[in-house]
This record gives structure tokens, C-alpha cells and sequence, in this order.
């Protein structure tokens, strides 16, 4: 695993909305402002690169080769900002995202 990810499990539960000292417990009441602020989620399944001739020649059935292997990690963007990898899955009759691990940027602060 690169060592610029942490999977989930190392997380422990009380890094959820850890206190400050300075400024006593924290709740979830407290990020009530940031509820409603819309964002950008994307699953990147994987890449391709092609030219315009060859994207106008894909029509219904067209098969597109990505640069991912069946059972690779996704990558989980949110607002372009690459926070997670993960692992498509179904839910009922739904696809869905399981986070398997959380990227870990410098300059988040962490």
C-alpha cells in the first residue's frame, strides 16, 4: 500500500469530530452551517485516451478499453480533489462506492 494512504480501519472512532481543547467538545450540531454547501463527487472507474476521430467512431455497444484492471481500486474525487479509493458494489438494483481506504494530502493539515 503507498504510503500516502490510510486504510480505514486505522481510523479510531474518536478522530471523527475530535475535540479542541481551547474550545471544548466539538458535535456534529457544530458543522450544521457546511450542510447544504454543494459537492462535486466522482468515481473514477478508470482512463482512456483517445482522439476526436476515434471518439466519433464509438457509437451503442462500443467497447472502451480503461488503464484499470478488473478488481483495481476506483479513485473517489471530490471536487477534483482525489480523498479516497474504493470499490464499486451493488446495492439492490443500484451501483454503489465502498471507500476502502483515505488518501492522505500534505497540505490538508493532518
Amino acid at each position: 500500500m503507498p504510503s500516502d494512504t490510510i486504510p480505514l480501519e486505522e481510523f479510531p472512532d474518536s478522530t471523527a469530530l475530535a475535540p479542541h481543547e481551547e474550545q471544548g467538545e466539538k458535535t456534529a450540531h457544530d458543522l450544521a452551517p457546511v450542510f447544504d454547501v454543494p459537492v462535486n463527487i466522482s468515481a473514477v472507474l478508470g482512463k482512456a485516451h483517445m482522439s476526436v476521430a476515434q471518439l466519433l467512431k464509438l457509437n451503442r455497444g462500443s467497447v472502451l478499453e480503461l488503464d484499470r484492471k478488473v478488481g483495481e481500486a476506483i479513485d473517489i474525487f471530490v471536487n477534483n480533489r482525489l480523498v479516497a479509493r474504493g470499490e464499486v458494489v451493488v446495492v439492490e438494483d443500484r451501483l454503489g462506492v465502498t471507500m476502502t481506504e483515505i488518501i492522505k494530502t500534505e497540505d490538508s493539515g493532518a
